[in-house]
């Protein structure tokens, strides 16, 4: 019998796979703190985990661990590098959030562009001679310059064009065969300075780390507005402060931050420009019921010995396993 050690319930339809195989037995765990992981994970085959960070002392625990199956698309909570060493595949969901992620962009876009959440808090205090003072403006024929141009980043360039926004692409991974009528510039410098708008779409590493930094603010046209539904880390946060505050930044959309759960002392809670939500853009109704799906599935085919490379983060770790049998 093998074990799943489930890190932060799944949806049933997604236990349901597991409640299927007569060779599986799974163990919700919800207190995810490192002593209780430790507790838990030492008889584990697998381990389908969410948000909650995974200790490399917890996975040295696991002797037996074949996959750890991510229930996202950001893999920042998990050791990689360690994995990788132990010939452990790290999975996540591919494109199954895309969609609700990419409609959150819009939705920041839009409420950045147009003062939403101004405009929301003076109807609510009476306030409605605010409509002469804050003024927004619109999406069409400004350029919105999409970093990061994979599943996610193509859905938003996609919405994007249909509000007439003209699409420029910084991804140097990415096919330009993709691009249908987006225009790929070969260095960020480049797609900044033409930016009105600033989308993120790319994993938190120690390259993209602060990529959004002071230099990079003041590159784009004053009066841009930076949107990230991507990781937090990913913008220097006091820089993007510094440039709403001196009005360079326009105003930005924020889902994830460096610090989750936001302090309510930080600088960017106070400024009203800002339109923030909860780190949730994947969390919708459809897009967790087929997360959660994926996690299962991933999870029992590495069991199996039957993954998907393409939702495999270290693939080189499948190399090492074909070459072992």
């Amino acid at each position: 019998m093998k074990k799943i050690l489930v890190v932060q319930p799944l949806r049933p339809e997604a236990l349901n796979l597991f409640d299927q195989r007569s060779d599986v037995t799974y163990e919700i765990v919800t207190d995810f703190s490192r002593e209780n992981l430790l507790n838990h994970v030492t008889d584990a085959d697998a381990i389908t985990v969410r948000d909650a960070p995974l200790p490399v002392d917890v996975l040295e625990a696991a002797p037996n661990l074949k996959i750890v199956s991510r229930h996202g698309v950001g893999y920042d909570n998990i050791p990689v590098d360690y994995c990788t060493s132990r010939g452990i595949p790290v999975t996540v969901v591919g494109d199954v959030n895309a969609i609700s992620v990419a409609e959150q962009t819009m939705f920041l876009m839009l409420a950045a562009a147009k003062s939403g959440v101004q405009l929301d808090k003076a109807v609510r205090q009476g306030d409605f001679a605010a409509r002469s003072r804050l003024i927004g403006v619109e999406l069409r024929g400004r350029t919105l310059l999409v970093v990061g141009f994979g599943r996610i980043g193509r859905e938003v360039a996609k919405r994007s064009a249909s509000f007439g926004m003209n699409i420029v692409v910084f991804d140097p991974y990415a096919a330009r065969s993709d691009a249908n009528d987006a225009t790929f510039v070969d260095r960020l410098e480049d797609g900044l300075a033409a930016a009105d708008v600033v989308t993120l779409h790319i994993p938190l590493s120690d390259a993209t780390r602060n990529l959004i930094d002071a230099t990079a603010l003041k590159q784009v046209k004053r009066g841009a507005i930076v949107i990230n539904t991507a990781r937090g880390g990913i913008i220097d946060e006091n820089a993007l402060a510094d440039a709403l505050a001196d009005g360079h930044v326009r105003a930005a959309g924020l889902d994830t931050f460096e610090t989750e759960p936001l302090p309510s002392t930080d600088r960017l809670v106070s400024e009203e420009r800002v339109v923030l939500s909860p780190h949730n853009a994947a969390l919708t109704e459809e897009s967790l019921v087929a997360m959660g799906v994926m996690t299962a599935r991933n999870a029992l085919a590495g069991l199996d010995g039957n993954l998907d490379p393409a939702l495999v983060v270290n693939r080189s770790v499948l190399k090492v396993s074909a070459d072992a049998k």
